[in-house]
């Protein structure tokens, strides 16, 4: 099988550890099938061929590309510029795409969608995802019901649809969980390589990023430990099986 690409976008070495692994599990790959590029830590090769792979899995992040530029973390902004760098070639040539929480604030950006922090943020904790008509016959919600919980936590979020982009889950305080571009291109506003244990170490990680108060920490991490998210996940192993190319 030709490997997926799974692009890291958190500078923090545990945390993005056990996303890494998170990914492989939800979405049943072995590591010997990927290849991962933590992007704080090395530039995307120039020479990368798509052809090569099965397709690309973009992870979250706390930097958002609504931020003024001159407001960036510089390593934040190094990679945001990485990510955007690659997103021309992924929409050009449809290269399976999956874009996790951060990653459809970098598929709204490249698509010229308004991306801010104005009406559509979400408090971490567990969210009921609600599918839409045209979610029907989506190969990504094969066998995934018509509501289900899945986990996020987010400043920023997309203001409306990109143009062209279709629209197939929705939320009740932010209404675009998930959307396709063309055939191969997706991404989700919620995480779903997450489970409660996932959040348990990003919220600490994270408690000073500005998402919470740092006193809400010990009440974010119990409201999270029990949310059953494994339909959420589903969509990670349909993305891998779908597009596994051999």
């Amino acid at each position: 099988m030709k490997p997926f690409l799974i692009l890291q976008l958190r500078p923090e070495a545990e945390a993005a550890d056990e996303e890494f692994a998170a990914i492989l599990r939800r979405a049943h790959l072995d590591a010997e099938h990927v290849q991962r590029l933590r992007l704080d830590q090395v530039d995307l090769p120039d020479d990368l061929d798509l052809s090569a792979l099965s397709g690309v899995i973009v992870g979250g992040g706390p930097g958002c590309v609504s931020d003024p530029v001159d407001m960036k973390d510089p390593t934040e902004a190094r990679i945001e510029a990485q990510i955007l760098r690659l997103m021309p070639r992924i929409i050009a040539q449809d290269v399976p795409f999956l874009g996790c929480c951060y990653g459809i604030g970098i598929l709204g950006r490249h698509l010229d969608a308004p991306v801010s922090k104005a009406s559509f943020g979400e408090p971490i904790g567990p969210i009921t995802c609600q599918r839409r008509p045209e979610s029907a016959g989506d190969p990504l919600l094969d066998g995934v019901p018509d509501r289900f919980t899945a986990l996020v936590g987010h400043k920023e979020a997309l203001d409306a649809l990109p143009k062209g982009a279709t629209h197939l889950l929705e939320g009740a305080r932010c209404p675009i969980q998930m959307l396709r571009y063309g055939a191969r291109v997706y991404a989700t506003q919620f995480h779903p390589e997450a489970d409660g244990a996932s959040f348990a170490l990003r919220i600490r990680v994270y408690r000073d990023k500005g998402y919470f108060h740092p006193d809400e920490a010990e009440a974010l991490t119990a409201l999270c430990a029990d949310a059953q998210t494994e339909i959420s996940g589903r969509i990670l192993a349909n993305f891998t099986r779908h597009f596994a190319r051999h």
